[in-house]
């Protein structure tokens, strides 16, 4: 078996996908490299298919037809036969030094008793042009360089949250949770990094950079302006998620500090939709916010008050021109601060 299995969603990827797949290679032969070719129209299946032939113990390729982000996952988590899975996007790329030192912690937890449900790790907004790049650190919050559960999780920031650029599951645990992502939705990440929570019981945080996450592309489904024209598939992701809150409350309310957790996750997913929804500034798409706050309260009363009376659900329902724009506001100045879109 291998240590790591690594999934590659790769669509159109050829002007970027080798750093990718390169600054995976020093894993060796302990790591399983997925190059899923999602339908591309370029090169990507020819530069997949080179790097199997010359590493055929540690590159596959899995060609299909297009189906999205979510498509690419699930057929990477289908194929995947490694001890701990993770995703990185075929434009952004790991950093050796921590990628060795992530792999030496996972083979400590493989010839353990211990059970590693999750591993953490930093990530950088590497974003195209800035000097200096942004490091999301999660050490306020999560213990570090020890075995913890959800009671040892402290508050995370307001608008701060475990990306999928930051976690590495045990690969039983996602199978086992039966997670299967939407095909042709972008955003889909969110669902993959929130869905498995209520089934992680262990977790490690390791203060390394390990995931540079490559921004700056104008087609980039994290730009604002193709964020607003897909806006239709972020809120069916943020659908998707207030469903999975109110149809396993059993699940989560388990535990208070992941139920804190995951409240939180929701609360700055709903946001990104609202703010996205004002930025685009018709009165279509500010119905669309309105029916999407319906929505959440016509789900869960409780969970909607908790979102609309804290300080992001208010900050979004401003009332009028004049309160969309401090909003719209609020939002340039997190932006400029975090470094994101």
């Amino acid at each position: 078996m291998k240590l790591l299995s690594v999934a590659i969603p790769s669509y159109n990827s050829q002007a970027y996908m080798r750093k990718c797949i390169e600054s995976l290679l020093p894993g060796g032969e302990d790591v399983e490299i997925i190059i899923v070719n999602d339908g591309s129209k370029d090169d990507t299946s020819l530069i997949a298919h080179e790097y199997s032939q010359k590493f055929p113990n540690i590159v596959k390729v899995i060609d299909k037809e297009n189906g999205g982000h979510g498509s690419a996952v699930n057929a990477g988590l289908e194929a995947a036969t490694g001890l701990y899975f993770k995703v990185v996007d075929s434009d952004d790329w790991v950093s050796e030094g921590a990628y060795v030192a992530v792999l030496e912690k996972l083979r400590e937890f493989a010839g353990s008793a211990e059970v590693l449900d999750m591993l953490i790790c930093n990530f950088v907004y590497d974003k195209e042009g800035a000097e200096k790049k942004k490091v999301m650190r999660l050490g306020h919050a999560l213990p570090k360089d020890k075995l913890f559960g959800w009671d040892e999780v402290k508050h995370f920031r307001t608008g701060q949250y475990m990306l999928m650029h930051s976690v590495i599951f045990r690969t039983k645990l996602l199978k086992k949770c039966g997670i299967k992502l939407p095909e042709h939705t972008f955003y889909v990440d969110n669902i993959f990094v929130f869905e498995p929570l209520p089934y992680v019981k262990n977790m490690y945080y390791m203060d390394v950079n390990l995931y540079r996450y490559y921004i700056g592309r104008d087609d980039q489904s994290v730009n604002e302006s193709v964020m607003i024209s897909r806006i239709d598939q972020q809120l069916r992701v943020n659908r998707i998620m207030i469903d999975y809150m109110v149809h396993n409350k059993k699940l989560i309310n388990k535990n208070a500090r992941l139920k804190a957790y995951m409240i939180n996750y929701l609360d700055i997913i709903t946001t990104v939709s609202s703010i996205m929804l004002i930025l685009s500034g018709t009165e279509e798409n500010l119905e669309k916010k309105r029916a999407l706050w319906k929505y959440l309260k016509e789900s869960d009363a409780s969970l909607y008050k908790k979102l609309r009376y804290g300080v992001l659900g208010r900050s979004m329902n401003l009332h009028g021109k004049v309160g969309r724009k401090i909003s719209v506001e609020g939002y340039r100045i997190a932006q400029r601060f975090f470094k994101f879109n």
